[in-house]
């Protein structure tokens, strides 16, 4: 009986998953309260990312937001609480205050046009390690207690409910205030 529950709860949650993903396919309209995904971006990659000397640097400004990105994300997986936790007690090139990004946040750095298997980053950005794999944000999924979106760079940016307790990758990001002064 347990396995067959929790078979039915899997294929479910891969079926969702999936559902997720092809209505985030691109021209495809999703509502998810008020978050936004960056498109016609005004700015090359070149323009846009600016590796940061004050961060050694491991981060990057991204002038169109205003936050700053580790240069190269941790290359291991971790739980969404566990993620939570190893952004905020992380120093990048010396600078505490990291996080999860929110899901606007990581999702404003895919670039839909770029094909699977991705990564879904513009062409000439700075970052690396960026795995075509499934990334953590900070947005949780309403009054449900048991997951969190996560962003797909491997599927055109997809966004995807993640069970907390499954490991995926982590990009953490440090707030945009006074970004301009590093």
């Amino acid at each position: 009986m347990r396995r067959r529950r929790f078979l039915a709860v899997t294929i479910g949650t891969l079926l969702l998953g999936w559902l997720i993903v092809a209505a985030d396919a691109p021209g495809a309209q999703t509502d998810l309260s008020g978050v936004v995904q960056s498109s016609g971006k005004a700015l090359s990659a070149e323009q846009r990312f600016v590796i940061l000397p004050l961060f050694n640097g491991d981060a990057v400004l991204d002038h169109e937001t205003g936050l700053v990105w580790e240069t190269a994300p941790q290359a291991t997986t971790a739980r969404w609480s566990a993620a939570r936790r190893l952004c905020v007690e992380k120093s990048v090139g010396g600078q505490k205050g990291w996080r999860l990004p929110s899901l606007s946040e990581l999702r404003s750095l895919v670039d839909p046009s770029i094909p699977p298997p991705g990564p879904t980053l513009s062409s000439g950005h700075p970052f690396r390690t960026v795995q075509s794999a499934v990334y953590w944000s900070e947005t949780r999924v309403g009054d449900n207690p048991s997951g969190a979106w996560a962003v797909h760079f491997g599927l055109g940016g997809g966004s995807v409910f993640i069970n907390w307790a499954h490991a995926v990758q982590v990009w953490c990001v440090h707030g945009g205030k006074n970004a301009e002064q590093h």
